[in-house]
């Protein structure tokens, strides 16, 4: 039998149309100057993101700084706001007659000025600073405003704020001290109770 029908040789082994490719190590070698190239573009790409990496790291400790700066003087425009009061308090005080010394009316009259335009001054500084007194007298029971300790009859309609024992204050939407209130019962009806018959759910 011929060797040459026996075994077939290796391009009719290959699919047809499919040429034999043979590459060495010169072949796949890149081209000269390309690797230099390439080595520099990762070098600049390594310095772009250690420099990005330093800038974010940078941003993060200054906003750690300036969350700490906010929580330790959040309050200084308040406080400033505050030495006008304690100037005006310094005044009225100073109009007081000293120990020993005699009380005319006149300073009794000079000390009550003082008073008054330091309680004046303080509610302006706590409205500026978005803090509002509230004194419900004459208005309607608000459960969420209002803490009822008694009712009582009186001159307003029965549900109604006869006399506030101590104002309240909110800041925003939110309440810092509810005010305390007595309850109108209604003319001329029965004896004074504490909290009866009042929804004071908040």
């Amino acid at each position: 039998m011929n060797d040459q029908t026996s075994s077939p040789k290796k391009d009719e082994a290959r699919p047809e149309g499919e040429a034999a490719v043979n590459l060495t190590k010169d072949d796949i070698a890149p081209a000269p100057g390309v690797e230099e190239a390439l080595r520099a573009e990762v070098a600049e790409l390594n310095d772009r993101i250690l420099r990005l990496a330093a800038e974010v790291e940078n941003t993060r400790r200054r906003g750690e700084r300036e969350k700490a700066d906010a929580g330790r003087y959040a309050i200084s425009n308040f406080a400033r706001d505050l030495l006008t009061v304690a100037d005006t308090f310094e005044r009225a005080l100073a109009a007081a007659p000293g120990e020993g010394e005699h009380a005319t009316a006149e300073t009794i009259t000079s000390l009550l000025t003082g008073l008054k335009l330091t309680e004046r001054e303080l509610l302006s500084v706590l409205e500026r600073n978005g803090v509002r007194r509230v004194y419900p007298k004459g208005e309607k029971f608000d459960p969420n405003l209002h803490q009822a300790v008694a009712q009582a009859p009186g001159s307003a309609p029965a549900g109604y704020v006869e006399e506030v024992a101590q104002p309240g204050f909110t800041i925003g939407d939110r309440v810092l001290r509810a005010a305390m209130v007595i309850v109108s019962t209604g003319p001329g009806s029965g004896s004074s109770e504490a909290g009866v018959g009042l929804d004071t759910r908040a």
